[in-house]
């Protein structure tokens, strides 16, 4: 029995090819249809778009990506399990998805990028996906070769990404994000859309970079952040002692007895221009 894009349904794919979603990869694999085509129009228009995808697993999100008419798909799979159902899915779309086998976190991304737009759409796999994020975010040249990010993340990281100061989600991401895109959640996904489901709730998050953000030193932000953060119940002065501490936060006319988590992007970014 064919689904409304002619391609066998995504039980029958996993079955037939023997693709139990692996725990090691971070896969959860999501087979609703309806669900996948709601991520993929998430992202706004798909027309002339070159999208890429990291963890398409037996193809759910791709599937949807190239059914709404994506120029071409770029499909990044580590699982060699998975490149037959995914083939099968190119063969369907004639020639419009291209398959790299490999690990996303050793992937030259903007290379990859030769006919823009670009947009990457992804149910990111879970033990990898804040990482893959934070490289995105954190090129040196700006603004990026992507258009916009729509990702699909444990709930928990998606609040982390969208938090600013005053919030208990706020942190290092959070900064990083507010800095160079705008975020916002979209819309959350029950355990029980995944196979196996997680014992979490997931969430869409939808990012687009600003075209100027802050002038600000890429590594010395970084250095601010992890020091700030990594002991965020600590007053300022302390926490950012090996930075320079109360002299530090004096030249930036920042209170030394602040914590972290009150600090706006802009005062993290005065901050770290100062260091």
């Amino acid at each position: 029995m064919a689904t409304l894009d002619g391609l066998p349904p995504l039980r029958d794919v996993i079955q037939r090819h023997g693709l139990d979603a692996k725990k090691a990869l971070g896969q959860n694999f999501l087979l609703d249809l309806n669900l996948t085509q709601k991520i993929a129009r998430s992202a706004g228009p798909l027309d002339d778009v070159t999208v890429i995808e990291v963890g398409p697993g037996p193809g759910g999100l791709t599937r949807a990506i190239l059914s709404l008419g994506a120029k071409k798909l770029i499909a990044i799979e580590r699982d060699a399990r998975c490149l037959p159902a995914l083939a099968e899915i190119g063969d369907h779309y004639a020639e419009r998805l291209e398959v790299i086998e490999g690990d996303a976190l050793k992937v030259e991304f903007a290379a990859l990028a030769t006919e823009g737009p670009v947009k990457i759409i992804a149910n990111l796999p879970y033990n990898v996906g804040t990482q893959l994020l934070i490289n995105w975010l954190l090129p040196v040249n700006w603004p990026p070769f992507w258009e916009s990010l729509t990702l699909m993340f444990q709930k928990e990281v998606g609040q982390r990404i969208v938090a600013t100061e005053d919030d208990d989600h706020y942190g290092r991401l959070g900064v990083i994000a507010g800095w160079r895109t705008e975020a916002r959640m979209i819309f959350d996904v029950p355990p029980q859309a995944f196979t196996p489901p997680p014992k979490v709730t997931s969430t869409v998050v939808h990012l687009t970079p600003r075209d100027h953000p802050l002038p600000c030193d890429v590594a010395k932000l970084e250095r601010v952040t992890q020091a700030a953060f990594g002991q965020r119940r600590k007053m300022l002065r302390q926490s950012l002692k090996p930075l320079g501490g109360e002299a530090l936060l004096l030249k930036a006319d920042i209170d030394p007895a602040r914590r972290a988590e009150t600090l706006s992007v802009e005062e993290f970014v005065r901050l770290a221009n100062f260091l």
